[in-house]
């Protein structure tokens, strides 16, 4: 079922594919309570996780349109 919760994905690529997989398992209705408890609190972390690259890469485009260039640090 759920990878180690506590893993960080290495991308956001990554996430994406492991949260569309999740929700597969979650959406096929097979899966034991305690299995679809944390199925759903791996994907509220693989969503969080999502949400910050996104933010960050946002964040980036905006300071290249100001026209001010600043090394983008990928945490």
């Amino acid at each position: 079922m759920p990878k180690d919760t506590s893993k960080t994905p290495a991308s956001y690529e990554a996430a994406m594919e492991e949260l569309d997989q999740l929700v597969g398992q979650i959406e096929s209705g097979q899966l034991p309570l305690d299995q679809l408890l944390s199925g759903y609190q791996r994907g509220a972390q693989l969503l969080q996780f999502c949400r910050d690259k996104l933010q960050a890469v946002e964040q980036q485009i905006k300071v290249l349109d100001e026209g001010v260039q600043k090394p983008w640090t990928q945490e």
